[in-house]
């Protein structure tokens, strides 16, 4: 993926004074006073009964007393060798001063002349320098310190400035040959870059070009890539600030930066402001309740709507935000006026994923036999993040196997990691473990292969690989699909409970590795009931609130039903359940032999994949009754078929 490229503005900021002349006066400060103390000439130091002893004897031609020491010099005679020439008087000083009040005596007695020092000529200079240097030198390093964190002095003067981050004309980094996937999503944002380059196209018609536009899609899709690209297309300033950084501590904060931010694009116009994850900044404000909510947030929100009523129509800032929960956003920012266009980036079908594997794999090193259109095909459901963690996998594979290309079986196993997990090769299973695994997974391919809507049965491994996965089946689509008959649905509940029958059927008890595929088929039956209406006896009601997560699945409260109601739900979930059960059953009973045959298989090479295991499928019979289970027909436990089976 492209790499994001931080380069400022190129329009100068003007510079910031204050910190650096603090600063530099502290040092000059502290220089004044501590250098000298350093570097200044070094006296000898005796103790003072020595000095008292070369006064008496004569000695000592002057003496300096301060309040801490006696400085004096000596008489040239003093000097131990006089066959050279007198050297200079030398400065010597005394040890820490005793009191001693017979001193003056005897220094007169001696013929010593001493004095005191005047006083200090710094006179009040001096005094309020030592008052006011401590407080500069410390303030000076907090403004360092601030201006290091904050950019720009104290904290306190830049709180409430925009923390945006700008790219200057085109150095986004991002183009739209650079975003492969999302083709209808690039053509609604052509028609951005074309005002922003042909801005007099538009308004000599009259024409007004969206304030806002909102990209939705699920985590991954592209959207932060789509807007880079715009900006790089458009060659304008780009604005990048995420949602929640305009929220702090102090009320009023974030209120401040919306109008900084604003304020900063309209000098810049015609730009671009980038705002992501906008559900951070605008929930919506009837979800606080009776009780009041987050005020900082709200504020922030109110001023954020001001802003974009604020700013006319076609001044040239175009504001791109990023959401991937636009049911959450508060309805006055989604109204005309304000995001007035929204851009579904969905998740890529075939054609789209084939597109984006070519462009992360245009610096990756590819073998002859790589087929993007077959990695295409086998990796249903991935979106632009995955695909390029997907390419990226497979390169360390390639590098960490020592090989000078990415092969396809380095892609096929990146293929696996992605989706079932690592391997796990240090979870070692017994013997009787390996078996019951062997015949769970061959019980889902078997009734997987039969059953309408399922796709080809790619691999069966009984490598442990993930968190919890011992062995797994890999069972792929032959096409994109977006909706799911009715029958597709029961048959994908009997290929979930396949596993389990297959152990009944072989070792007459179950195991707990069925209970991921319990839950699955047991949610799977309720949705079939609750939310898409397919039980005769109940009709097409939703018993379900469908809260979407948009593009990411849902959460679904139960609607406030009778007791007779759910009685019947549960009634209705378990018949389904039973008759999938019973339908597993019925084909491992029938095809035993193809079971046993493959399961051993299967212990003695612990992977099988490929044609081989396509065409010992396809010998696969399917019961006289499953199209009649599958078009609603009930089986319900106790038939002759159920107890043939069993017995």
């Amino acid at each position: 993926m492209p790499v994001e490229t931080n380069n400022k503005m190129k329009t100068p900021r003007p510079r910031q004074f204050g910190g650096g002349l603090l600063i530099l006066v502290s040092l000059l400060l502290v220089l004044n006073f501590v250098v000298p103390s350093f570097f200044g000439q070094r006296t000898p130091q005796i103790a003072y009964s020595d000095f008292v002893t070369q006064v008496q004897a004569g000695k000592v031609a002057q003496a300096l007393i301060t309040p801490n020491r006696i400085e004096f010099t000596l008489k040239p005679d003093a000097i131990a060798d006089t066959t050279q020439p007198p050297p200079p008087p030398r400065l010597y000083s005394t040890t820490p001063l005793p009191i001693d009040l017979d001193l003056p005596k005897i220094l007169r007695d001696n013929g010593v002349e001493f004095g005191a020092p005047p006083p200090s000529n710094n006179g009040w200079i001096g005094t309020v320098l030592s008052w006011v240097a401590p407080p500069l030198i410390f303030f000076g390093i907090w403004a360092f310190l601030m201006n290091r964190q904050g950019g720009g002095g104290p904290a306190s003067l830049t709180v409430g400035k925009s923390k945006a981050r700008i790219y200057s004309e085109g150095v986004t980094g991002v183009k739209f040959p650079d975003v492969a996937g999302v083709d209808e999503a690039k053509a609604e944002l052509q028609e951005i870059v074309d005002f922003l380059k042909n801005a007099d196209k538009y308004t000599r018609l009259g024409a007004k070009i969206p304030k806002g536009v909102l990209l939705v899609g699920s985590p991954g899709t592209g959207k932060t890539l789509l807007a880079k690209a715009v900006a790089g297309e458009a060659g304008v300033p780009f604005f990048s600030i995420s949602g929640s950084e305009f929220i702090e501590l102090f009320v009023g904060v974030g209120a401040s930066r919306v109008r900084d931010l604003f304020e900063q694009a309209k000098k810049q116009a015609p730009c671009i402001v980038f705002i992501d994850e906008l559900d951070a900044l605008g929930k919506s404000r009837a979800q606080n309740g009776a009780f009041g909510g987050n005020d900082e947030r709200e504020q922030t929100l109110n001023q954020l709507l001001t802003e974009m009523d604020g700013f006319e129509a076609n001044t040239g800032v175009i504001l791109l935000a990023v959401t991937n929960r636009p049911e959450v956003l508060d309805p006055a920012l989604r109204r005309p006026g304000r995001f007035d266009r929204q851009v579904v980036v969905d998740r890529p079908d075939k054609i789209g994923r084939e597109a984006i594997l070519k462009v992360h794999a245009r610096n990756v090193k590819l073998a002859d036999d790589v087929d993007l259109g077959a990695i295409a095909v086998r990796t249903p459901g991935f979106v632009g993040a995955d695909l390029a963690n997907l390419v990226n996998e497979a390169a360390l594979l390639a590098a960490r196997n020592g090989r000078q290309s990415v092969v396809m079986a380095d892609f096929a196993e990146a293929i696996e990691r992605v989706i079932a997990g690592l391997e796990k090769k240090s979870r070692v299973l017994n013997e009787m473990e390996k078996k019951v695994v062997a015949y769970h997974e061959v019980g889902h391919a078997i009734i997987g292969a039969l059953m309408p809507g399922g796709g080809k049965v790619e691999k069966i491994s009984i490598v442990p690989r993930g968190v919890g996965a011992l062995g797994y089946t890999l069972q792929l689509p032959e096409e994109d699909r977006f909706l799911m008959a009715e029958d597709e649905i029961r048959g994908r509940i009997a290929t979930l409970l396949g596993g389990r029958s297959a152990e009944e059927i072989i070792f007459g008890k179950v195991s707990t590795g069925a209970s991921d595929d319990i839950q699955k088929a047991t949610d799977l039956a309720e949705r079939s009931v609750t939310l898409y209406g397919m039980s005769d006896v109940l009709g097409p009601i939703a018993f379900e609130k469908q809260q979407m997560q948009f593009l990411d699945g849902y959460q679904s409260p139960r609607r406030a039903v009778s007791p007779k109601v759910t009685e019947e739900i549960d009634r209705e979930v378990k018949e389904i359940v039973d008759g999938a059960h019973h339908m597993a059953l019925a084909i491992l009973s029938q095809n035993r032999h193809i079971l046993e045959e493959t399961a051993q298989e299967l212990l003695n090479q612990e992977v099988l994949e490929g044609e081989p295991l396509r065409d010992r499928l396809k010998q696969a019979i399917a019961p006289a009754e499953m199209e009649k289970w599958l078009l609603k027909g009930k089986l319900p436990a106790g038939t002759p078929l159920m107890q043939e089976t069993l017995g």
